[in-house]
């Protein structure tokens, strides 16, 4: 074998083993789930796949959460990411991990295809590939609560939020949070559970107000509201102005009548 086939043979060994070990630092587009890199469940252990630690700058949140669930009851959720880097449309800005210790995960409404169970469990949910490009780093979900019996229910969720490069480093924030609920009766009500700093910025409006010429029945309505109290108003004016000027003794334009009437009245003559 020449010179030049050894060394070309050495390269070519070394570029396999420089792609394989640039795979291991990847991120995971399209989701992750289970002992991913043997520090534990994902959605327990975070996503140190990324970054070694957690951040609480990046604030993780699952708004919807019952007081008390109601045995298979289906309740919609919202898991949401808050924090970390800009977001960029063109390419991945986050993704989560979700485990549940009973009952079932699925997709929410319109997020068919964006989210996804990890390996067909049903108690784990993760994003898809399409899911990890999302706006706001927001993802509906629905969570069908356990048969009658089962007691405490917990859930566990890690949420990633990433610059797109699709390697791991201190640019890639993560947070993880933890949440119990119980069985009994569900009165409606729900909550917001949050696990950060909560330096929390409201989101930029989406819009700046209605045309006025949209406002249809609504508008309508507001102008005769307005139209009835300027009626009020008037009338309470015109009462006030008669009762000032009506009955004054000193109003040099009241009637003879009424003048007769004072006099009598200032005499004490009453027939």
């Amino acid at each position: 074998m020449s010179r030049v086939s050894a060394y070309s043979k050495r390269l070519l060994v070394l570029g396999v083993i420089a792609l394989f070990a640039t795979g291991g630092a990847q991120g995971w587009p399209t989701g992750i789930g289970g002992d991913a890199d043997e520090k534990g469940e994902v959605p327990l252990a975070g996503c140190t796949c990324h970054n070694e630690l957690s951040d609480n700058s990046v604030t993780v949140l699952i708004d919807g959460l019952p007081y008390h669930y109601e045995a298979g009851i289906e309740y919609p959720l919202r898991i949401q990411l808050i924090g970390g880097p800009e977001i960029d449309a063109a390419s991945n800005t986050g993704g989560f991990s979700m485990l549940v210790s009973a009952g079932t995960l699925a997709a929410g409404d319109d997020f068919e295809g964006l989210v996804q169970n990890w390996e067909g469990d049903q108690a784990t949910l993760t994003h898809t590939n399409a899911g990890s490009k999302t706006e706001d780093r927001s993802w509906l979900i629905a969570w069908t609560a356990p048969s009658a019996g089962e007691g405490e229910v917990t859930f566990w969720l890690a949420g990633n939020s990433v610059n797109g490069d699709m390697a791991p480093s201190d640019l890639d924030r993560w947070n993880r949070l933890s949440a119990s609920i119980d069985e009994g009766d569900d009165d409606g009500r729900t909550r917001v559970i949050f696990s950060g700093d909560g330096d929390i910025e409201p989101p930029a409006p989406i819009g700046h107000g209605v045309d006025i010429h949209e406002m249809g029945a609504g508008l309508l309505a507001h102008w005769l509201g307005l139209l009835g109290f300027a009626a009020v108003m008037i009338v309470l004016l015109f009462c006030g102005l008669f009762l000032r000027y009506g009955f004054s003794r000193h109003y040099s334009g009241r009637s003879n009548l009424l003048k007769l009437r004072i006099k009598h009245l200032r005499r004490g003559d009453q027939l």
